[in-house]
């Protein structure tokens, strides 16, 4: 069946077939799959608040003036938000870095630390890095362990077994993350808006993100920001129930999606990882050079020819997304718990990620 028929399908599970139908390799009816590079009729244009960021700011966040964004909105789903590319040239690559070099390490919490010793998952990078530069096209070569990853968490470190937080389970967030994220939550008429966790999800050609809603913040009215660098995707954006049929729409490198108000707590998914729409092994964002004037107070950092090198190498078919949350409201606390064990609390390796192999819940094989 194609997916415009799919669409219009409602009932038990609706979600469920659309997402069957993309995740299929062979699914090459990609005509119903909204693409924001060319908007059509379901895509209206969105307000963005301009004063509320100054250039210089953008700026040290690697972004283009808000002036220049454009922001969209979809039909039937007030409170979203797709920003095609907002990135100033270059500016990508330091998020890719931090998400392969920095982000993994500890005291973030990684998939990887749930069953190798501690001492095993120190500098994923350096460990990761010749392995990565080497690699072929032969998908029987032995993944490094970089391409072992599959989720990394940032601040208030997500419970996957509990789906909650805990005020006992708390690193500190990024400061250039928090920066970006401040910025962009800001241009969508978010100010104050404080980044408190972070999910990293990396994913390969053969990778799917289920079925979900992301409740689990104590605080639903501020926004969550999404974040796309490498190959594409497909994304299924829900409604409040699964049995109301998604809309499906490319994600590329580069692009954010924020979601808020009623679109906050809708079902949505990642069914399918795509080759970049260029056709060719990088998207030519990725390719741009970084400007040699930083400005003072830049967050931006630039990579080195053999760090991109490695990065580059691991995007050819990889993506990665962030995601940026604020759990708790301005003086808001947790409620009091009990039999919390911090940093020692159990989770399931892919209860958020799912691949070819492997069904939801269930962990992949390293």
């Amino acid at each position: 069946m194609a997916a415009a028929a799919l669409t219009r399908e409602s009932g038990e599970d609706a979600f469920r077939r659309l997402f069957r139908f993309y995740r299929q390799r062979d699914a090459s009816d990609l005509r119903g799959v909204v693409d924001f590079s060319a908007p059509g009729a379901q895509v209206v244009r969105s307000q963005l608040s301009i004063s509320s960021v100054s250039d210089q700011d953008a700026h040290r966040a690697g972004l283009q003036p808000v002036s220049q964004w454009k922001a969209y909105g979809l039909s039937g789903y007030p409170g979203f938000i797709f920003i095609p590319n907002p990135f100033l040239p270059g500016c990508q690559r330091h998020w890719v870095k931090q998400c392969l070099k920095l982000y993994p390490e500890n005291p973030n919490v990684c998939n990887l630390d749930l069953h190798m010793a501690p001492e095993k998952t120190i500098d994923l990078w350096g460990q990761s890095k010749e392995q990565l530069k080497r690699k072929g096209s032969n998908k029987w070569e032995p993944r490094s362990l970089l391409e072992k990853l599959r989720w990394v968490t940032l601040g208030y470190h997500y419970n996957w077994d509990t789906k909650k937080y805990s005020a006992n389970h708390h690193t500190p967030f990024p400061s250039d993350l928090a920066f970006l994220s401040e910025q962009v939550a800001a241009a969508c008429g978010f100010r104050g808006f404080q980044a408190q966790a972070g999910i990293l999800n990396y994913y390969h050609f053969d990778s799917s993100l289920g079925i979900h809603v992301d409740e689990s913040e104590l605080d639903h009215s501020r926004p969550l920001l999404s974040f796309s660098f490498g190959q594409s995707s497909i994304f299924l954006l829900g409604g409040l129930k699964r049995e109301e049929a998604p809309t499906a729409m490319f994600m590329h490198s580069g692009d954010i999606m924020v979601m808020s108000g009623f679109s906050r707590l809708l079902y949505h998914a990642v069914p399918r990882v795509l080759p970049n729409p260029e056709g060719t092994a990088l998207p030519s964002c990725l390719n741009q050079a970084l400007s040699s004037d930083l400005p003072v107070g830049s967050v931006i950092e630039r990579s080195s020819d053999e760090d991109w090198q490695v990065c580059a190498k691991y995007l050819q078919s990889s993506r990665i997304n962030m995601t940026i949350r604020q759990v708790l409201a301005e003086g808001q606390k947790f409620p009091e718990e009990s039999g919390t064990n911090g940093k020692g609390q159990a989770v399931s390796e892919d209860s958020h990620h799912e691949n070819s192999k492997a069904k939801r819940h269930k962990p992949n094989t390293v």
